[in-house]
This record gives C-alpha cells, structure tokens and sequence, in this order.
C-alpha cells in the first residue's frame, strides 16, 4: 500500500476518500449493531454526515463540464443528496421499512458498487492499494 498519491492529492479527494472510507465501516456497523438503540442513532447521523461529505466533495473532483464517463458519478450524488434526507424522514416518522430500504440501497451502489470502480487500473485508489 503506497499512501502517498493520495496525500499528493486535492484536499476536496483527500476528504472525500476519508469519508468514504469511514462511510463505509460506520455503514457496516449499522447493518451489524442492535436497531433502534442510542448507538444505532448517533451512528447513524455520522453515517448521514460522512456520506453528505463524501457526495459533496464529489463536485470538486470530476470535470463534470466535459461528458466523461467520470462525470456519471455526479448524478449519484445527486441522488445520495436526495435520498438522504428521505432516508431520515422515514425513520422520523416510523416508517422502519422504507428507511432500510433506502439506506441499504445507498449503502450497496453508493458506496460498495461506486466504490469499487475507483479500484480499476489507472484510477487513484488502485495506484494507493496496488502501487
């Protein structure tokens, strides 16, 4: 593992792997801790917060003015920005369901799906795991 790409990088990818990253373990927490209690709360708006961040600083890391395929990955967060706030609405009003759902949706393509096309030959994740 070779660390330094990634801290030779913008500080807009630096904070957007960081959350990521810890998006992703905060998320598999959730999936394996007790629902409902204090813990699965306050985790969870962590998880809200890291995520908000992770789809934020996605912005200013893609040249979303010129179409690459890159460039996709915006209309992702633009749906993580959106559901999000659905998410939470739904555990706000008890409806336990449709928040899983959509918190197992975002956690499944917005994290683990996206997250492993940023491990492909050439991009910065797989220089940082592979050299």
């Amino acid at each position: 593992m070779n660390t330094a790409p990634l801290f030779a990088s913008s500080l807009a990818i630096q904070l957007h792997v960081f959350a990521a990253c810890a998006a992703f373990l905060v998320g598999l927490a959730q999936f394996i801790g007790k629902k409902g209690a204090t813990t699965h709360r306050v985790l969870g708006w962590s998880w809200v917060v890291l995520m908000a961040t992770t789809a934020l600083t996605s912005f200013w890391i893609v040249d979303y003015r010129t179409f690459k395929p890159t460039a996709l990955i915006l209309f992702l967060s633009i749906l993580v920005l959106v559901q999000l706030p659905l998410a939470v609405r739904h555990a706000r009003r008890h409806n336990i369901q449709k928040h899983k759902s959509f918190m197992t949706w975002l956690y499944i393509n917005a994290l683990i799906i996206a997250g492993v096309f940023t491990f492909l030959p050439g991009r910065l994740m797989y220089r940082v795991v592979f050299g």
